[in-house]
């Protein structure tokens, strides 16, 4: 695809990322770069690159105060704001090396972070954030400086300060001139740690400048898009796609209020590029099939018609499926039907690229077939994090796409997916073992996740190596799919499926409150004692229901044992990751008891 190169700023031109700002900050000072909800005016509020820029002079001279010398660390843990991009770029202007750290997750894994990195000085978002972290933190840490950002009633004790009493807010300095060798590290960012203690991904400039600017080349952004960013930019999508890319082509970022606000932020900006996990597809399919239900025959007819015509459309638009005459109703459908769908995302969405985990084919297919161009990609933070992702002219939704350009991909031993990518990592933080591990002698990077490469050059991620749970008849199914596959019923919020050498398998679920009520409502069971969820009528019917679901899985794939329970697995509780990922060996050795019990008869 033509890249729009008139407010584009290639690699050359930025170098790095602080120099990307300043290139961008030249080309188009008086644009629009940010857009904020202003609480006190109740109004959506925005940030040139002219205002953007004194801001960020006011904070590298604020930074610079502190004594930090070149290659330090500095961490951030708040919300989505212009005060994240803020300090980034200050800190990174000034050759110091930023931690972004996950908003939700846990003191004692925060506490382990800021030890392992040696971070001097940590930018949070308020004073209950510092309260619960401080008891996690040993006398070895290196703390210099915490600011916090909002203002507090409680007055603070060293080394915490509010941010208006920090900042120099008075003065005017010019920004900070900074050149530096691209290939310096930027940031450490931390992995979610689903089987251990995280590993700190090193990535440098080049590294996240050339996976932004590869990914521009298979979809168009233009300058007069607009992001909506409302994944942490802790996490490294977010960060490479929603704030350094649209950086490069002079596309504005209008950063959400949160979840709980996303639908009204929605539709109050209309977003025309927007990136998201699966999660937030999956919510919004749920609430439209949850909503049906009240509806008269005909529209639910009418919806099954217009997803079913409008996929087999987009088929033959892809050169899979021939023409059929149903597709001559497809205005009409649009119009009554589509533009409804549509209307939920703002109604102006161009692009919806999706990562993070596998998307649900049937919420793909739902989607897509409503006229959202919607693409599936791949990466992982080692990669920062870009491998692949569909293009809207090839687009196979049930892959992960093709490579990006300048990445290689093959499959080596036991079906794993190896990367030489330019966006490669450095390597893990203080951790060569690991590095060595993951990052072969002819550099090639092992994914650890099982695929298979089509002729088109579409990649089907298959498995998970370390996922794959062994029968004791050596049979070997994918946890992970079957998972999916039961979560696919809005009865089941969570799933873990257990078996490793046993002779059938079983599994933990977290049942959805509220569907729980009308099951048990119809089962005759009382939903409020807690009992209920181990009657054998209940039991059996979930048996019966996962069979529906896992109808496409072989033979031998088939749940026996289930234990049902309405506390949700969470990053507070230790069972989930910052980034909603299912811990399966913690929650495996909080619930041995359990899963013993299951093979004892």
């Amino acid at each position: 695809m033509s890249l729009d190169t008139t407010d584009y700023i290639s690699i050359a031109s930025a170098q790095t990322l602080y120099g990307l700002f300043r290139e961008r900050h030249r080309k188009t000072p008086n644009s629009t770069a940010y857009s904020h909800f202003c609480a006190d005016t109740q109004q959506w509020q925005t940030t040139t690159w002219s205002d953007a820029a004194q801001q960020i002079a006011i904070w590298q001279h604020a930074l610079k105060s502190e004594g930090l010398r070149s290659g330090d660390r500095v961490a951030l843990n708040l919300k989505n704001c212009q005060e994240w991009v803020f300090f980034d770029q200050a800190a990174l202007s000034l050759g110091l090396i930023t931690v972004p750290l996950y908003p939700d997750d846990r003191p004692d894994s925060l506490a382990f972070i800021l030890q392992d990195a040696d971070v001097r000085c940590l930018f949070l978002q308020n004073q209950h954030q510092w309260q619960r972290l401080k008891p996690s933190l040993s006398d070895e840490h290196q703390l210099k400086r915490v600011i916090i950002k909002t203002t507090g009633e409680n007055t603070l004790d060293a080394p915490a300060v509010y941010m208006n009493e920090w900042l120099r807010t008075d003065t005017n300095p010019a920004l900070i001139d900074w050149q530096a060798d691209p290939h310096q590290l930027a940031t450490i960012i931390y992995t979610s740690g689903t089987t251990g203690k995280p590993k700190g991904v090193m990535l440098s400039h080049y590294n996240i400048l050339s996976v932004a600017s590869a990914s521009l080349e298979c979809f168009q952004v233009r300058s007069d898009d607009l992001f909506l960013s409302f994944l942490p930019l802790s996490h490294t999508l977010e960060r490479t796609a929603g704030y350094y890319l649209p950086m490069m082509t002079g596309a504005r970022v209008a950063f959400s209020r949160g979840i709980p606000q996303l639908a009204n932020d929605i539709q109050e900006l209309k977003p025309s590029v927007l990136i998201a996990v699966p999660r937030i597809f999956e919510r919004i399919y749920q609430r439209i099939q949850s909503s049906l239900s009240s509806q008269p025959w005909y529209k639910r007819l009418l919806l099954k018609l217009t997803s079913h015509i409008g996929w087999t459309s987009f088929l033959h638009a892809q050169r899979r499926h021939r023409w059929s005459p149903c597709f001559l109703f497809m205005p009409v459908l649009e119009k009554i039907v589509a533009k409804n769908i549509q209307a939920l995302f703002g109604g102006q969405l161009r692009i919806a690229v999706t990562g993070g985990a596998a998307i649900p084919h049937h919420v793909a297919e739902f989607f897509i077939g409503m006229g959202i161009n919607l693409l599936q990609g791949y990466g992982l933070t080692e990669t920062s994090p870009v491998i692949s992702v569909n293009r809207t002219s090839e687009n196979e939704p049930f892959s992960v796409g093709q490579p990006i350009p300048s990445v290689e991909v093959k499959i080596g031993d036991n079906s794993e997916l190896l990367v030489k990518s330019p966006g490669n990592m450095l390597g893990y933080w203080n951790n060569h073992k690991a590095t060595a591990n993951t990052i072969d002698a002819e550099g090639w990077l092992h994914t650890g996740d099982q695929a298979r490469i089509a002729e088109s050059g579409h990649i089907f991620i298959t498995g998970r190596i370390k996922d794959i749970l062994v029968l004791s008849n050596g049979e070997k199914v994918s946890p992970v799919d079957m998972e999916m596959a039961i979560t696919r019923d809005e009865l089941f919020e969570q799933a873990l499926v257990v078996g490793e050498g046993k002779p059938f398998l079983s599994a933990l679920v977290v049942l959805n409150a509220e569907q729980w009520l009308q099951l048990a409502q119809r089962l005759k069971l009382d939903a409020m004692n807690k009992n209920s969820l181990t009657d054998k009528s209940l039991q059996q019917h979930i048996i019966q229901r996962f069979r529906g679901l896992l109808h496409d899985f072989p033979a031998y794939a088939k749940i026996r044992r289930v234990h049902l329970t309405l506390s949700p697995w969470t990053i507070e509780n230790g069972m989930l990751t910052p980034t909603l990922k299912i811990k399966r060996a913690k929650l495996v050795e909080a619930n041995q008891q359990l899963i013993d019990e299951f093979y004892q008869n």
